[in-house]
């Protein structure tokens, strides 16, 4: 789920089926137990469990939700969720407004605050600054003074999904040109970009905390691969859809979201970064966008 202008949308990636008893194998070998309640941290996501989407926060842990976005209008959607480096303040996206807006909001709740136009807003590991998208075009916004700068030039290719490496030194983003998805790198000050990965339609990409691996998806699955585009694998293999992972703050977990199908419901699932069994985070209407802190 993305924001659009004024509805949500999802990036299709380009779907290539892969061998289910390579990816049981390649999972086998590596295999976490996984108890929810040894998980620390939070969890912040999208759910449509009160109605329109909402921002909601979760204890990795429980299954205990409290809604952090609160709005009357049931034509406003918010998605997108990502906390700040210090955990203090998440940055979503939204239609408040009727157009598609970059918002905060506290992560004890609160009134939230528009920041700008665009969507698909993540920090900078200092806080200083946001990536973003607007108009299929990624840029850079530095939030004292407001100044913003292309990140990618005006090409006509389809841009989403900026990360920040840890380091703050290199910036991944996904782009699709000509039908097809890639996740790219360029360097954070701008530069020429590097493609890292064209295959099975990858997008969505979320460096790990300690930065030695990006978290990706396909059109079905969660997938790693190193930044320099070396030992890619698949992390989930089971049935339905696998979308939006993103790495636990201890690097040891990818959390996701999961449908039977593109339409959904969705729901979160925790899984070892390393491969192994699934466990349900939440269940019950359609949970997505999840970000961990």
């Amino acid at each position: 789920m993305r924001i659009g202008t004024v509805t949500i949308n999802k990036m299709a990636c380009t779907h290539a089926a892969l061998g289910f008893l390579l990816a049981m194998s390649a999972a086998a070998g590596s295999a976490q137990e996984l108890r929810l309640q040894d998980l620390e941290g939070q969890i912040v996501f999208s759910s449509n469990r009160s109605g329109p989407w909402r921002i909601w926060i979760i204890e990795a842990s429980s299954s205990d939700a409290r809604q952090l976005t609160e709005d009357g209008d049931s034509n406003v959607h918010d998605a997108d969720p990502v906390f700040s480096p210090d955990g203090a303040t998440v940055l979503f996206s939204s239609t408040r407004g009727a157009s598609a807006g970059i918002w905060t909001v506290s992560a004890k709740g609160g009134n939230p605050t528009r920041l700008c136009d665009g969507d698909q807003a993540e920090w900078s590991p200092d806080g200083a600054q946001i990536a973003l998208r607007r108009n299929n075009r990624l840029w850079v916004r530095e939030l004292s003074s407001g100044a913003e700068r292309a990140l990618v030039p005006e090409d006509g290719s389809f841009y989403s999904g900026p990360a920040w490496a840890p380091d703050g030194k290199t910036i991944a983003f996904a782009a699709r040109s000509g039908g097809a998805n890639a996740i790219y790198l360029i360097p954070a000050d701008g530069g020429t970009p590097s493609k890292l990965y064209d295959k099975k339609g990858a997008c969505e990409p979320h460096f790990s905390r300690d930065g030695q691996l990006i978290v990706y998806e396909t059109e079905t699955n969660i997938c790693t691969i190193q930044p320099d585009g070396e030992k890619n694998r698949m992390v989930t293999y089971q049935g339905g859809v696998q979308r939006y992972g993103r790495g636990s703050p201890d690097g040891k977990y990818v959390v996701y979201c999961q449908g039977s199908s593109e339409q959904g419901p969705w729901e979160l699932y925790v899984v070892p970064i390393k491969g192994g069994v699934p466990v349900k985070l939440t269940e019950g209407s359609s949970d997505m966008n999840p970000d961990w802190r």
